[in-house]
């Protein structure tokens, strides 16, 4: 549901709990702010590894609920789990929200890592219906 005033759709922020998820994170709050909308966290995994990385643990969401609840930033957290790939799941959230912006975070990948697995991020630059902002963690960014 939209706030009253606020202008109708969502921002989307692909979310992992490393400094890509949260240096996207750190600008999908400030954007939802600026456009007065609500944020949507999706947090997607396809489900095909015992453990996936980019998945994060209930403690992880746990702290990005305080830390969202604490900014006072209306928001939903969203995990699709083994629903297709990743891309395809976070456009479907976007979508789902009628999100007027996605935001992601970009990491650094070699030519060869590109050709031998694809990139998710590329598949949302190029697939996404709405704008994309595809943020850099800085340097002093540290995973923790």
């Amino acid at each position: 549901m939209t706030a009253p005033g606020s202008v109708p759709g969502s921002v989307v922020v692909g979310f992992s709990p490393d400094r890509y998820g949260r240096a996207a994170l750190h600008y999908a709050i400030a954007e939802a702010g600026l456009r007065d909308q609500r944020l949507v966290v999706v947090n997607a995994s396809t489900g095909d590894a015992y453990v996936d990385t980019h998945f994060a643990g209930e403690a992880d969401v746990a702290d990005l609920r305080a830390e969202l609840g604490r900014l006072g930033v209306e928001h939903e957290i969203v995990r699709p789990v083994g629903g297709g790939d990743v891309a395809e799941q976070v456009i479907g959230v976007v979508r789902e929200h009628r999100a007027t912006l996605l935001v992601i975070g970009i990491r650094p990948r070699s030519a060869v890592g590109k050709l031998l697995m694809g990139s998710t991020a590329q598949r949302l630059l190029l697939d996404c219906p709405c704008p994309v902002l595809a943020v850099k963690a800085s340097e002093d960014d540290q995973d923790e």
